[in-house]
């Protein structure tokens, strides 16, 4: 795959008319493009920031692995106070922000646009928790939600979470998680002020409306209480490592030095995790590393009782549990890759006593269950598109009918056990989020909630479709589409292409009003749903990682190349984009084909894959070597790596624009690996192309906080795009 095609020049001149959006008043009106539409946007004026190179040389299994650019990670990380690394960081952010100053008007028309699709007050559907009626609201021109409730029988509204003022003294602030106590008198929540992902959590008491004592650090982000009210379940971070080890139980009024441990992981390589079961009697706990999960469970009632572990790792499956009444419900890959659906007494859960309700197919891929009192529900996946299937514990399970197909469907927030109905949410690429209250018995879909778009939607406009589009290797790889209604397939449009593609994570075929900015102006918007997710089952996910890691990208590279002979677009006329491990995938489709994009968005990319399963002092890489490959043990996983690695495939070549955006506190994805990757590009191509680096110096992996802030992160990217193509308004 790391073999590059040859570059060859592609040049298609014409004049053709695009809709566009007009945000204030939602009319369309028609923009000629000019001569220079298809010519790809130039470096600014000013110089490009460059940065110095000082060769860093190992050797690993006699291999030598150079890097010019390793100064860029701080040695006193996750300490950043190296003067060189912050000045470099900075001198690209005002060369990014010289490019955002040069297009102002359309950063702000943008972001009006998107601004002006959000419901500015808008207010979530209220849900029942024992004993109160709990929603959510936004001010006018507030970036934070206010959270309230209101006793079942009185008239009182009380504020129990107001994240507009939590956030006031704080650039960047966001809610990790919040929960009541079950006496309903104390709030525990969880605060993240850097980006770090790094919480800290708080108690406030809501009769006296004061805050405890109690401050509790090196939080991972969830919380739960238990069933006395008095203690708080949480993850305690290591020091200056983003890696939990410890679920911990705080009792309230007591220091945090003195929390008990209730479950301690000795493997750098697995990530603990926790939840309630749906009947709120077990707290399970779990450990898991890429396909194996170990699942301990305690009662909640009391959380010193030894842990029962129900699923060892050594059984090497992964799997899922909850509880009602006297069973415990479990969805496993044990006998088949796409997940079995079984149960087993609570009183003796041994594996061999697991009795299956429902097998694995190939076709049927389980994603996910709750237990309700009188009925289950269960989410899946049935040959890539989603399925809610509901029974009754005794009887053969029904699927839940729903308005349109294909569309992306899941549970929603249903916190009580007693209830008639399950909340379910519903959206397509052309249909607005939906919230839906499936009536059990009668087998009726309600709706309660349709996302609210102030400036105005017409769904008859857009047009989608799913496709399948034939990969290198013969496999099929499901493409999801939208676009305008009088869309033509003439090859002339442009297009942007979004894809991941890794941990087994489905992109879903869902919503934006974000993505109207580009259909109305005469955009098609693709997701291509590449092997290493899992839209066509788990299997789908095992074809996209370690050794078959470059399907992913060949598969995306493919989809391209097939939509342009479909006549969906044109080469040097699909714009693509991805965030993360998509980010990876965007480095590696560049490398591979960067004569086909227009333009590349590549979000707190993992390009710089090599150097960092390589560090094992970094906390989130011994868990990924499950997923990528372990090149400090194994010289074949060290060439595999270094052989797609995009950041170790650059090459003196022409390349199209790029955007790369990073966060100076990402923990999951380092700021040097956008860095270094530009730093690397600049010197290397061979173009003129515009290159820019956008890092935040105040947050991490997810950008700025707050709907408006994001908004504006999205209007600047956009634009890049926009402008890419040779829209610049």
């Amino acid at each position: 795959m790391r073999k590059i095609f040859q570059s060859k020049i592609y040049l298609l001149i014409c004049f053709f008319a695009l809709l566009i959006l007009n945000s204030c008043n939602q009319q369309d009106v028609e923009t000629e493009m000019d001569d220079k539409a298809y010519n790809r946007i130039s470096e600014l004026s000013i110089p490009a920031p460059k940065a110095k190179r000082e060769l860093n040389q190992l050797t690993y299994h006699g291999r030598d692995l150079e890097d010019h650019y390793f100064w860029l990670k701080d040695q006193s990380y996750p300490v950043i106070d190296d003067t060189e690394v912050l000045d470099y960081l900075n001198a690209e952010n005002r060369y990014f922000e010289h490019f955002i100053d040069s297009n102002s008007e359309l950063v702000d028309t943008l972001f009006e646009e998107f601004k002006g699709r959000v419901e500015e007050e808008e207010k979530s559907l209220p849900y029942i928790k024992n004993g109160y009626e709990y929603w959510w609201y936004y001010k006018k021109d507030s970036d934070y939600p206010t959270y309230v409730r209101r006793k079942i029988g009185s008239q009182e509204i009380q504020i129990i979470l107001d994240e507009a003022k939590l956030a006031a003294d704080y650039d960047y602030f966001v809610i990790g998680d919040w929960k009541i106590s079950p006496d309903n008198t104390l709030l525990a929540y969880t605060q993240d002020t850097s980006g770090d992902e790094r919480y800290v959590l708080k108690v406030f008491d809501l009769d006296s409306m004061q805050y405890k004592e109690d401050v509790l650090t090196d939080v991972q982000g969830d919380i739960l209480f238990g069933a006395n009210s008095d203690e708080i379940i949480y993850s305690l971070l290591e020091k200056d490592r983003w890696h939990a080890k410890e679920v911990k139980v705080h009792k309230i009024g007591d220091s945090q030095s003195e929390d008990k441990t209730i479950y301690s992981e000795e493997d750098d390589g697995f990530f603990i995790n926790f939840y309630l079961t749906s009947d709120e009697e077990y707290l399970v706990i779990s450990s898991s590393r890429s396909e194996v999960t170990e699942i301990y469970l305690v009662p909640r009632s009391n959380l010193s009782s030894k842990l029962l572990k129900v699923v060892s790792r050594e059984q090497g499956f992964d799997s899922t549990i909850d509880h009602s009444d006297d069973r415990f419900y479990i969805l496993a890959n044990d006998s088949h890759k796409n997940f079995r659906f079984a149960s087993v007494s609570d009183i003796d859960p041994d594996y061999e006593k697991w009795e299956t309700i429902l097998d694995g197919s190939d076709s049927l891929y389980f994603l996910g269950l709750q237990t309700f009192k009188d009925f289950i529900v269960l989410k899946c996946r049935d040959n890539g598109l989603d399925k809610i299937l509901v029974g009754n514990y005794s009887e053969s399970f029904e699927s839940v009918e729903f308005p349109e197909s294909p569309a992306s469907v899941a549970l929603g927030y249903n916190p009580e056990y007693q209830q008639s109905f399950v909340r379910l949410s519903f959206q397509s690429m052309i249909t607005p989020r939906t919230t839906f209250d499936y009536q059990v018995q009668d087998k009726n879909l309600i709706t309660k909630k349709v996302q609210v778009i102030p400036s105005g939607y017409e769904k008859t406009r857009y047009k989608t479709e799913r496709i399948m589009i034939k990969a290198r290797d013969g496999k099929d790889i499901p493409v999801s589409l939208v676009y305008k209604s009088d869309f033509v397939k003439d090859g002339n449009s442009p297009m942007m292409l979004y894809g991941y593609g890794a941990y087994g994570s489905t992109i879903s075929p869902t919503f934006s009003t974000l993505r109207l900015s580009l259909l109305d102006r005469g955009f098609a918007y693709a997701i291509a749903h590449i092997r290493g997710g899992s839209m066509l089952g788990y299997q789908w996910y095992l074809d996209g990682k370690l050794e078959k890691r470059e399907n992913t990208f060949n598969d995306f590279v493919d989809v391209g190349m097939a939509l342009i002979k479909l006549g969906y677009s044109s080469k040097n006329n699909i714009s693509i984009s991805g965030r993360s491990a998509g980010g990876e995938l965007m480095g590696a489709a560049v490398i591979q084909s960067p004569e086909l994009w227009r333009s590349v968005i590549l979000g707190v990319p993992f390009v710089d894959v090599l150097n960092t399963m390589l560090d094992e002092s970094l906390p989130l890489t011994p868990p990924e070597w499950e997923e990528w490959g372990n090149p400090i043990k194994s010289p074949e996983a060290f060439d595999l790596i270094k052989g797609y690695s995009p950041y170790d495939n650059i090459k003196s070549e022409d390349y199209p624009p790029m955007l790369v955006t990073g966060g100076l506190n990402d923990p999951r994805v380092t700021y040097w690996e956008p860095a270094k990757w530009t730093a690397k590009m600049r010197h290397l191509k061979t173009d003129d192309n515009l290159l820019l680096m956008r890092m935040n110096m105040g947050s991490g992996h997810f950008a700025n906080s707050g709907r408006f802030g994001r908004l504006k992160d999205y209007a600047q990217e956009y634009s890049f795009v926009l402008r890419s193509h040779g829209i610049e308004r």
